[in-house]
């Protein structure tokens, strides 16, 4: 460990400690958690060459302001996020995204907010120093589980970082782009629901309500009608089921979501599409297009192949 850390000035909404997520731990109640934007978090681990299932911050709406304290060390943030660097003699850097900043003794970093999305990463050279929980850094905060006592971060406290060196400049241009559907699969109980329903839908809008968290996305629009039952035995879920309860209105199952349920299962976001799906923020509209399990997993390979050609270019 260095003597290298971040002073919590300000925790911001939403600040935790995550990685790749945990693996194949469903059975013991415990979700994969992880970054809710891969891409963006491989892309912070990439620009500051940490390996990619490095912790980075993760933080959502309003940002931390964090005082580096140490010797000199490089950051990145990523994602649409209005930052600054505040240097030691008060002057600041208007920070840009996807570029990397080098922090000396007493700089500042202040995360303002993410502009039109939710949640933008922080990566820093060599990582934080902090333990891992089921070989991951994923912090689920309702079961306390992961780094930081499974907590967000908190105002006063130390985060120490482990041994670094700054790394040369290195930017990329990138721009979070949006897609006009997000693509589903049809899910367990697609039968329950009636054909005008399956219409509704597949062709009219949604809303992104403030109901809204790292668990689960609840909509608002035209209520989805049910023929059969409103409640079912529970059943094992996964991220992106999207449930529909009693009253009409779909939850979609994000990253820290329980484990089972007992809402019929309408469809299911295609892993491609959950990225852009996650980054909506109250009030966004959204509309949903139903695809094979065939093309769900070559849209997949190819938002996979679009990954490593977006990383391959970082200069």
């Amino acid at each position: 460990m260095s003597k290298n850390s971040f002073k919590v000035l300000r925790p911001g909404i939403n600040t935790t400690f995550q990685d790749l997520g945990r693996d194949n731990l469903y059975h013991v109640g415990l979700p994969f958690s992880g970054a809710i934007d891969k891409r963006n978090f491989l892309i912070a681990n990439s620009l500051v060459t940490n390996r990619e299932d490095d912790a980075a911050l993760e933080f959502a709406y309003q940002g931390p302001l964090l005082e580096f304290s140490g010797s000199k060390t490089s950051i990145v943030i990523t994602g649409n996020v209005n930052f600054k660097i505040i240097k030691k003699d008060t002057s600041e850097i208007i920070g840009e995204c996807y570029k990397t900043y080098d922090l000396k003794d007493k700089d500042c970093v202040d995360i303002i907010s993410t502009e039109k999305s939710v949640y933008g990463y922080l990566s820093i050279k060599g990582g934080f120093y902090i333990n891992k929980f089921c070989n991951s850094y994923s912090t689920t905060t309702r079961a306390e589980i992961g780094p930081n006592n499974g907590k967000k971060i908190e105002v006063g406290q130390e985060i120490m970082l482990n041994t670094s060196e700054t790394t040369n400049s290195r930017s990329l241009k990138y721009l979070n782009s949006k897609i006009e559907f997000i693509r589903v699969i049809k899910g367990t109980n697609f039968d329950y629901f009636s054909e005008d329903s399956i219409k509704d839908f597949t062709s009219k809008e949604f809303v992104v309500s403030k109901l809204t968290d790292r668990m689960g996305m609840r909509l608002s629009g035209l209520k989805i009608k049910n023929l059969k039952k409103t409640n079912i035995k529970s059943e094992g879920l996964g991220k992106g089921v999207i449930q529909v309860p009693a009253d009409g209105d779909p939850i979609v199952m994000l990253s820290d979501h329980g484990t089972i349920g007992g809402y019929p299962k309408i469809a299911v976001v295609i892993s491609a599409d959950y990225d852009k799906l996650a980054q909506c923020p109250p009030g966004e509209i959204i509309k949903f297009k139903i695809v094979s399990l065939t093309e769900a997993e070559n849209l997949y390979k190819i938002y996979t192949m679009e990954t490593k050609n977006i990383i391959s270019k970082i200069k």
